[in-house]
């Protein structure tokens, strides 16, 4: 059974132990690296660099690919947090323990969430190496990170989806991928609870619900957000065909490979868009 979400002090107290460290940097962006995507940290300006294990109540990484640590500093003009590392419920944290950052993020004066992340691809029309905009998810994960008492200090009791992903950012990110010569594509992303890839007869029915993407993480991360009131944007490597797709069978190593060729192209993706997007 999951716990109930997390009180409102651990939440500020993680968040004002990042604040210690932060001086006068006041960041107006996160950043969430998916598997193999870390590297687009490195860019960031005057990095300040706390590991997750310096931070009270924050979970460890445990998947290779997430490398665990707050790296905080500036892209231009703006200011961000980037999160090298997330948390998956396939890992063993309850739900409440994989949405913690988000919640620290927002209880850090953060209004704007990007999302990225390592996904298969369902949608026979990509390829890998694809970067495709999330437009909007489908939650078969099995649990909601909103479950449990509602803390009103956090957000509301039924919170709106509608625009889970918020469209002037999605806009702002088709118009970035053609300012560097990549198709826009945007796709629907299924989010699953893994750890185990899926079968090809799972691949069948979420193309036919209507699914592009498929992956392990993402969904409880945006739920949250929009909870907060944050508005979000959603990104995905295409890193591997669904199981089914082609004739291979999947392995995680396939991911990491993926995302190590396209990451230039992705890091160079990432940061055009953060210095395109309104406040």
């Amino acid at each position: 059974m999951d716990a109930q979400v997390q009180p409102i002090d651990q939440i500020n107290q993680a968040a004002l132990e990042i604040k210690k460290k932060l001086g006068s940097l006041s960041p107006q962006f996160g950043v969430i690296l998916g598997s193999g995507l870390g590297g687009f940290a490195e860019l960031i300006e005057d990095k300040i660099i706390i590991p997750y294990e310096e931070i009270p109540d924050f979970p460890i990484s445990t998947v290779e690919g997430h490398c665990g640590r707050l790296v905080a500093g500036r892209i231009g003009e703006r200011s961000l947090i980037a999160l090298q590392g997330r948390f998956h419920y396939y890992e063993g944290y309850d739900m409440q323990e994989v949405t913690f950052p988000v919640r620290v993020l927002k209880s850090l004066g953060i209004k704007g969430l990007i999302v990225t992340n390592a996904a298969g691809g369902v949608n026979t029309a990509y390829a890998p190496g694809d970067l495709i905009i999330i437009e909007d998810h489908i939650n078969l994960i099995g649990r909601n990170p909103l479950r449990g008492k509602n803390y009103p200090e956090l957000g509301p009791r039924f919170p709106d989806l509608s625009e889970a992903y918020d469209p002037v950012w999605r806009k702002t990110a088709s118009e970035a991928m053609a300012e560097l010569g990549i198709t826009p594509q945007q796709g629907i992303y299924a989010g699953l609870s893994g750890p185990s890839y899926e079968t090809p007869a799972e691949i069948r029915y979420l193309r036919t619900i209507g699914a592009d993407l498929v992956g392990m993480s993402t969904v409880p991360e945006v739920i949250v957000a929009n909870h907060g009131g944050m508005r979000v944007l959603g990104l995905s490597c295409v890193t591997n065909m669904a199981a089914g797709v082609l004739k291979q069978k999947l392995n995680h190593r396939e991911v990491i490979e993926t995302t190590e060729k396209i990451e230039k192209t992705f890091v160079a993706l990432l940061t055009l868009i953060i210095k395109k997007l309104d406040d």
